[in-house]
């Protein structure tokens, strides 16, 4: 990591290749497992790359075919805090602002915005704990006239950094 952004040392522990599985849950949607990927990375700025993927897992007649995918940056405000910047290709975006505790993101919306077409998303949390190279996360959203509550649980290896 020599060309890590030296701004960004309070975030290294994310960079690498992360994989590993979940299920997601929400009272519209019948409870699904599914595999994810997500590469956070560097290019000597000062901010992280993120890219995720997922395909659907489990015993599923559709097992392998891809489900969902995002895309974004990492950027550090101050020393404790943490910005998140996601774009969906189903029409939704997510501005995040949070706070890191050691290795713990907790992240809470600044604003999410949908295009006409998406789904109706009004609120989405992330919780993301790093040890060693696990990662554990969970994400809570607010959609479809749904309250807030639990949607993603996923436990993700670091396979390179």
């Amino acid at each position: 990591m020599n060309d890590l952004h030296e701004g960004l040392a309070h975030l290294a522990f994310l960079v690498g290749t992360w994989r590993g599985s979940g299920v997601g849950v929400y009272p519209t949607i019948e409870t699904f497992e599914y595999r994810e990927e997500v590469v956070i990375g560097h290019i000597g700025k000062p901010f992280l790359t993120y890219a995720q993927r997922t395909t659907r897992a489990g015993s599923h007649p559709e097992a392998g075919v891809r489900l969902h995918s995002e895309t974004g940056y990492i950027r550090p405000a101050g020393a404790t805090g943490v910005e998140l910047v996601v774009a969906q290709p189903t029409g939704i975006v997510e501005i995040h602002e949070g706070r890191l505790s050691g290795t713990t993101l907790e992240i809470e919306p600044r604003l999410v915005a949908t295009t006409a077409t998406a789904v109706a998303v009004s609120r989405v949390e992330r919780r993301v704990v790093v040890s060693d190279d696990e990662m554990r996360y969970e994400l809570w959203m607010e959609a479809v006239g749904q309250p807030h509550q639990i949607h993603l649980e996923a436990t993700l290896t670091r396979r390179d950094s």
